[in-house]
């Protein structure tokens, strides 16, 4: 969830091409839906309702938060503030969350859930598209978050790459 949650910022690290989907009203209401179908947690959260209003700032604090402290972990640069950053914003969040079946106390739970992790170097980046996502594969090979997506167009371009060596002269 908190993955998802972090996320949310497609294209997070170019400005000319970032989307945040929680700028949209409709987007953040329809995310807790999708994600209670889709995320690896669902079993621990069941229905979820969006966060309160008077938490969004909190929750988006956060989700901003989750991504500084994990994209830094993944690279090996453990900095305790950024952790401390994180911890704040949780706290921050739970206070403000509006009971159990909230996106912004299941975020927090699964943030928690994410510190403990016994195997913290399953946790990637995308080289395709930039996203955190934990890499559950047997060997720990895995290089994007979906290879229907991301592996696939890697493994396209790859494919014309190659092809366009073999035509030159």
């Amino acid at each position: 969830m908190a993955l998802d949650v972090a996320n949310s910022v497609v294209l997070r690290h170019d400005e000319a091409r970032r989307i945040d989907r929680f700028d949209a009203p409709a987007q953040l209401e329809a995310f807790p839906q999708a994600a209670a179908a889709f995320c690896a947690e669902r079993a621990l959260f069941g229905d979820i309702i969006g966060p309160a209003p008077s938490n969004r700032s909190n929750f988006l604090e956060l989700r901003e938060a989750i991504d500084r402290y994990f994209r830094a972990r993944v690279s090996g640069e453990i900095d305790d503030r950024l952790l401390v950053d994180l911890l704040e914003a949780l706290a921050r969040t739970l206070r403000g969350a509006n009971g159990e079946n909230g996106l912004d106390a299941a975020t927090a739970h699964s943030v928690l859930r994410l510190i403990a992790m016994p195997d913290p170097e399953r946790m990637k980046i995308c080289s395709n598209c930039g996203w955190l996502f934990i890499d559950r594969s047997k060997n720990r090979s895995r290089a994007w978050c979906d290879m229907a997506v991301c592996g696939n167009r890697a493994k396209a371009s790859r494919h014309y790459r190659r092809r366009k060596e073999e035509e030159a002269p």
